[in-house]
């Protein structure tokens, strides 16, 4: 096949499933890869293949370590040789056959490693695997990594929390979140919201659950909703809860982008992009909602155990 060995990768899919597949074009490997993969569908948006399923990444890794043994091992042997001339030295670092990273869970230590040539995520034992080829592409994103696992150890996060809890703004940012748990918004008394539908709002996508009729004290309204000084008529309360990642799937776009008047409302049918971000948001959501659960059925699960 032509093309460098750093030209192939593998990354997680936007949802969180599945796996994007890149490789130079060799239409011989191209036929081999869509018969181990008959799921597998070309993405225009990334120029790559598309792989479903939530083990597709390690499937894929360990198909083409079949397919490529001669070109991988000589690349594991020169990397290997490389990291024992120059090894990485880090307390989130190990090594087995493979290069093991595992740290505190971190958006940009996920980001950073997902970048990594043929590195994925081990489910059973919490960490990352990076083979020995990949071991340069490690070397370029170690002191990101190391920099934000420090920062999402649990002291430094006590340290940060007690730094901010002693700002000028904690006050208010403190009053903000207790309003934001009562899960109320208001809403003009003559542009009542349509009930148990996905709406798109300014403090994001919710679903009206009830309207109440209580009128909105101005004072709330000014210090925690501004937009809703535009309105000339009376705010009253809504209840709301959060949609669910399964409802914003089913949730229909809005055809055009939402005018002036409704950002003055307060409420709108959601765009396509906003229903995008707001779907990967809940899908997340979900998923660590569902880890951090199993997490507390399992002994012995800590702050590291989160999955990306």
């Amino acid at each position: 096949m032509g093309g460098e060995l750093s030209d192939v990768r593998i990354m997680e899919g936007d949802d969180g499933r599945g796996a994007i597949v890149s490789f130079p074009f060799d239409a011989a490997f191209v036929e081999r890869f869509r018969m181990a993969f008959p799921r597998a569908r070309w993405s225009d948006r990334h120029r790559a293949w598309r792989l479903p399923g939530t083990t597709a990444a390690r499937r894929v890794t360990r198909w083409l370590d079949r397919e490529l043994p001669a070109t991988f091992t000589n690349a594991d042997e020169r990397g290997r040789d490389s990291f024992s001339f120059e090894p990485i030295v880090s307390p989130y670092l190990s090594t087995d056959s493979e290069i093991i990273v595992r740290t505190p869970y971190s958006r940009t230590v996920v980001a950073e490693l997902r970048a990594v040539p043929w590195a994925w995520w081990h489910g059973e034992d919490k960490a990352w695997h990076i083979p020995f080829r990949s071991v340069d592409a490690l070397r370029e994103r170690r002191a990101v990594i190391e920099a934000a696992a420090q920062r999402n150890e649990p002291e430094a996060r006590k340290m940060r929390s007690a730094a901010a809890k002693s700002a000028p703004e904690y006050e208010g940012a403190k009053a903000r979140t207790n309003e934001r748990r009562r899960q109320r918004y208001p809403v003009p008394a003559t542009a009542l919201p349509p009930l148990d539908r996905v709406l798109m709002s300014h403090e994001g996508p919710l679903v009206v659950m009830d309207v109440t009729g209580e009128i909105v004290p101005a004072e709330i309204a000014r210090q925690h909703y501004p937009w809703g000084e535009l309105r000339r008529d009376d705010l009253i309360w809504a209840l709301w809860r959060r949609p669910t990642h399964d409802e914003l799937i089913k949730a229909w776009p809005a055809r055009h982008q939402p005018a002036a008047d409704d950002f003055a409302q307060g409420w709108w049918q959601p765009t396509l992009s906003e229903l995008r971000d707001a779907r990967r948001a809940a899908r997340s959501l979900e998923r660590a909602l569902e880890t951090r659960k199993q997490g507390r059925s399992t002994p012995g699960k800590g702050a590291r155990d989160r999955s990306p």
